[in-house]
């Protein structure tokens, strides 16, 4: 358990009034529809960036990822580096336009607009199914602090961490999940960059690496024979599979963190979004990974513990808040502490508020209530988010089930943002690509990703067949299957194109590369500003700072 003093109940106390305070006084601007949804798309550019990688940053991502790196070392700065940068720079430079400047409320409302309604709802229940499984993961990751702090029981700690989020959403929509971001992503910088600098400092610089097997200090140098690094796979399924599929899987369909963009004042502010955010995001394995390298050796060393389950099972993601423990002293205990809270915050109101957009605009309203006022759809909103966290708990339970938080993650990336992603990416290049083949393609491709999982865990299916290399780790049989499920996904979604009717371009326009608005006043204006106020610009700037990264710890 951490042992908290009075100072740091105060900072953790005070952080958790200020949020539901926030949550209730924000109410009063949340009654239209695209302010609860849209949060009335009046951010700037850097309010925007700091919301779009706080809704990442939740306690999957802080505790989830230190963990694993306590497991796998520098291998899992690819999540960072590699499996996110270059989807990011993709979505703010080619693909933010085409979400943007139709005013969708969703992701799946732009696969409406461009194919059709039967295809925006099986997207928007395949995309609802993964949130709530990625809500449940948080509300887990949560728990597992409260458990740590407080000591309470599972059962306990997952109701009360997976209601706190629940209750500010349902009063202020996506303007309080917003603002609320922007001072949680404040605070988990500040909270947690300093033990990075205190490892540091006892470790006198980052000799540290040198303190672990080979296998663990370096990025590529071991991928080429799978079997050789501890995350079991190779180069080709972290290039394909991670770097490929899942990334832009999630930064570019995953409505959870575009939603962010979306609420942007200009275009430009919303391309700028998540260029910006890459450079907060390349920053981050400096925190995480090094964390997680640093307990491998204090805990070879005899120096720290973590938690054990009841089956007397390391609890890898409890490798964060042992490193709190040991650097922090009172008072900077109960803001690392704080900054974990709002890390679990952040990622629990980014699921919850992309879930009851989803539904309500994208189930709710073309199903059944075509011609629902802004007042119905807001206060469907408001229930949707409250069941929705109920349905959350429930898959917390399941999370705990996992040999780690992040094998789970990467699973359901698999079965439903790989084939989505393989649709979205056809439909906004191809204006040949039709209707009817993105419904095939989507449904046929999550089908299919669910089943090689199904049949990988129960022996149906020999794993070495997904990955082409014996005894395959969980982390390599998800990329690999990612990238399966995005090609079968590919090859249908073509295949029935083929042989169906195109669609009318007239219907299309602005939805598709080629097929594209004139009169886009915001692009014109892009023209006349100076070179270093382009977002192309500074994608370029963090692109470069990637590869560096990537020759330095080569």
């Amino acid at each position: 358990m951490i042992e908290l003093k009075i100072f740091d109940w105060i900072i953790i106390i005070s952080y958790f009034l200020f949020i539901l305070i926030i949550g209730w006084y924000l109410r009063k601007w949340s009654y239209g529809n695209e302010d609860f949804f849209l949060a009335g798309r009046r951010n700037s550019a850097l309010v925007s960036a700091f919301a779009f990688l706080s809704a990442n940053l939740g306690s999957l991502e802080i505790l989830g990822w230190t963990g694993a790196s306590y497991k796998y070392g520098m291998l899992t700065a690819h999540f960072y580096w590699i499996g996110a940068i270059p989807a990011m720079l993709f979505l703010g430079i080619f693909m933010m336009k085409f979400y943007y400047k139709k005013k969708i409320f969703s992701v799946p409302g732009y696969v409406g607009e461009r194919f059709d309604r039967k295809t925006r709802v099986l997207s928007a229940v395949s995309f609802g199914i993964m949130t709530l499984l990625m809500s449940g993961v948080n509300i887990y990751l949560m728990a597992l602090i409260f458990k740590m702090i407080l000591g309470w029981n599972w059962h306990i700690s997952i109701w009360v961490s997976g209601l706190t989020v629940g209750i500010y959403v349902a009063l202020g929509g996506l303007m309080s999940a917003i603002f609320t971001e922007v001072v949680q992503f404040f605070l988990i910088w500040l909270g947690l960059v300093p033990i990075t600098f205190f490892a540091i400092a006892e470790f006198k610089g980052l000799s540290f690496l040198q303190n672990v097997p080979a296998e663990m200090a370096s990025l590529w140098v071991n991928t080429l024979d799978p079997s050789k690094n501890p995350m079991g796979v190779d180069f080709l399924g972290i290039i394909l599979g991670l770097g490929f599929v899942l990334s832009f899987g999630y930064w570019t369909a995953d409505f959870l963190v575009i939603q962010r963009a979306f609420a942007a004042e200009s275009l430009r502010a919303a391309k700028l979004a998540p260029i910006i955010a890459s450079f907060f995001k390349m920053f981050l394995p400096f925190v995480v990974t090094f964390g997680g390298i640093i307990v491998f050796i204090l805990i070879n060393e005899g120096k720290i513990s973590l938690l054990v389950d009841e089956n007397g099972n390391t609890i890898t993601d409890s490798a964060l808040p042992a490193l709190i423990m040991r650097y922090f002293p009172p008072g900077l205990v109960g803001l690392g502490v704080t900054a974990l809270l709002a890390g679990f915050m952040a990622g629990q109101a980014g699921n919850i508020t992309a879930f009851n957009t989803a539904f309500t605009q994208d189930i709710y309203k073309p199903i059944f209530r075509e011609n629902a006022s802004e007042k119905e759809l807001v206060a469907v909103g408001r229930i949707s988010t409250i069941v929705g966290i109920l349905i959350s708990i429930g898959a917390a339970y399941w999370a705990m089930e996992f040999p780690t938080i992040m094998d789970y993650i990467q699973a359901i990336f698999s079965w439903v943002n790989a084939p989505l992603f393989a649709v979205i990416l056809l439909g906004m290049f191809s204006k040949r690509i039709t209707s009817a083949g993105a419904f095939w393609g989507l449904l046929i491709g999550m089908v299919f990703s669910f089943l090689v999982f199904i049949g990988v865990r129960q022996g149906i299916i020999p794993p070495e067949y997904i990955t082409f290399y014996s005894n395959p780790s969980e982390m390599a049989l998800n990329l690999w299957r990612a990238f399966w499920s995005f090609l079968v996904s590919f090859a249908i979604t073509i295949f029935v194109s083929i042989f169906t009717k195109p669609e009318n371009p007239e219907r299309i326009k602005g939805l598709v590369k080629g097929v594209e608005d004139i009169d886009d006043k915001t692009e014109e204006d892009d023209e006349k500003i100076s070179f270093y106020s382009k977002p192309e610009f500074w994608a370029l700037v963090s692109l470069s700072v990637l590869v560096l990264l990537n020759i330095v710890f080569f």
